[in-house]
Parts: C-alpha cells; sequence; structure tokens
C-alpha cells in the first residue's frame, strides 16, 4: 500500500549503477522505437520539423549566430518534448498498444506539475540565451581572425553552455518520468533526479556522452536524423529512469 502524502520521503531511492548502464537502455530505447515505429516516427518528425522551423527563423533573421544559440538550447527543452515518448514506453511496459492518445490523457493528470517544470526550463532557458548573447561580444569582428581569437571565443561559450547544460541534465535527467509515472510533485522529482546523478557520476558521464552523440548525429543529417535518436533517447530515458529510481511509494499515475 502507498505511503500517506505526509509520510513520503523528500527524496526516492536511487539504486547504484553500472557504468554501462545506459548503453543497455539506448538498446531498450531502440527496441521499443521498433516495437511503435508509428507512434514514435511521428513524434520525431514533429520534432525536426520544430527544429527546422526554429532554424528556418533563426536564418530569415540573417544570424548565425541565433541559430547557434537557439539550437544549443534544444537540451533545455528536449526533456518536455519527450514526454509522449514515455508515456510510449510506459505503455509498452504494461503490454498495451501504443496509441498518442492515451499519451495525452495520462500527460493530462500530471499537466500541472510538468507546467511548473516547463516554466523553470523556460526560465534556465531565456537565462542561457541571455548569457548566449553576451558571450557574443567576444566574437572577433575582423574580417579574418586567427585561430586564438576563435579558440578564445569557443572556449568561453562552451564554458557557459556546459554549466546551463549540465545544471539542465541534473535537474531533468529522471525528473520527468517519474511526474509522468507517479504522482510526485516537481520538487521531490527535481531532488530525486539530482541524487541519482550524483551518485552514479560515471554511469551518468556515459549517459551524457550518448546522448550528446545521438544529438549530433541528428544535427549532422540536416535534423532529419532527430527524428529517429530523439524517439530513442526519450524511450532510453524512461528505461534508465526505471533502472535507477525506486518511485514505488508513490501512488501511480
Amino acid at each position: 500500500m502507498n505511503a500517506t502524502p505526509e509520510a513520503l520521503p523528500f527524496v526516492a531511492p536511487c539504486r547504484r549503477l553500472p557504468v554501462a548502464a545506459p548503453l543497455g537502455w539506448v538498446r531498450k530505447g531502440w527496441q521499443d522505437f521498433r516495437r511503435a515505429p508509428r507512434q514514435s516516427l511521428t513524434y520525431g518528425l514533429v520534432i525536426a520539423a520544430l527544429s527546422w522551423g526554429v532554424t528556418g527563423i533563426a536564418l530569415k533573421m540573417g544570424s548565425y549566430w541565433a541559430v547557434l544559440v537557439l539550437l544549443s538550447g534544444f537540451v533545455f527543452v528536449a526533456p518536455v518534448l519527450a514526454l509522449a515518448l514515455y508515456s510510449i514506453s510506459r505503455q509498452l511496459e504494461r503490454g498495451l498498444e501504443p496509441a498518442l492518445g492515451r499519451c495525452l490523457v495520462e500527460q493530462r493528470r500530471s499537466l500541472g506539475t510538468v507546467m511548473v517544470f516547463a516554466l523553470a526550463l523556460l526560465i534556465v532557458f531565456l537565462v542561457w540565451a541571455r548569457a548566449g548573447s553576451m558571450v557574443h561580444v567576444f566574437f572577433p569582428v575582423e574580417g579574418h581572425p586567427d585561430w586564438r581569437q576563435l579558440a578564445t571565443f569557443l572556449a568561453i561559450g562552451s564554458a557557459v553552455g556546459s554549466i546551463f547544460a549540465l545544471l539542465t541534465f541534473a535537474f531533468s535527467a529522471f525528473s520527468l518520468p517519474m511526474i509522468c509515472d507517479r504522482d510526485a510533485d516537481a520538487i521531490t522529482a527535481v531532488v530525486t533526479s539530482v541524487n541519482a546523478v550524483l551518485r552514479n557520476k560515471r554511469a551518468m558521464a556515459v549517459w551524457v556522452g550518448l546522448i550528446v552523440l545521438l544529438t549530433a548525429i541528428g544535427f549532422a543529417t540536416a535534423l532529419i536524423g532527430l527524428a529517429v535518436t530523439i524517439p530513442v533517447l526519450g524511450h532510453a530515458t524512461w528505461h534508465g529512469y526505471r533502472e535507477a529510481i525506486d518511485a514505488g511509494a508513490w501512488p501511480a499515475n
């Protein structure tokens, strides 16, 4: 029997993960993609179309820097965009035929908590965008900048972006799947996610590397590859949550 809200702990327990655990998550994510190709690919194509739209708007503004900032900001909104993918994996786990309509019904139950989390990510994204525009002052303005000037600019931009990206990763690694799966508030889910990340640093480093690799493949294919890589990552995130977090004390959604 689930505990009463007053008796629930502040953080869900996490399990110790083998270093190579994320490789298994990606394998299971690919299996989910193959088991629900129509639903996963439909969602992936929507993500790819949104990415094309953002890129087109930025290029129309005549700013390649805007393209870089907006696409870099993808990391801040991707966890929320993957909500339906968590639901698809959850349905497959229960032996159900996945349906996007059922995803919407399940998400409506936790809509309030998800919106709080999405608002927090939006604030982080806006701060990052502002920080990105501040970093732009280091961009070499002369016609033919040398490699030292470019290296300085890239180093500063990468350092600033990495700070925001790592914070966002720790907050959202397992929190949204937990919110979708359990009747847990946003603070509990975020603290649970950060706790699990800090207790499994080596496995999480491998997971970050896989996320970067698959996302880079999507970008390198003119964003077309995102239609496959994002669904696979979304499904893999669900399996990572199920393997890393013991949220059985919270009522299921």
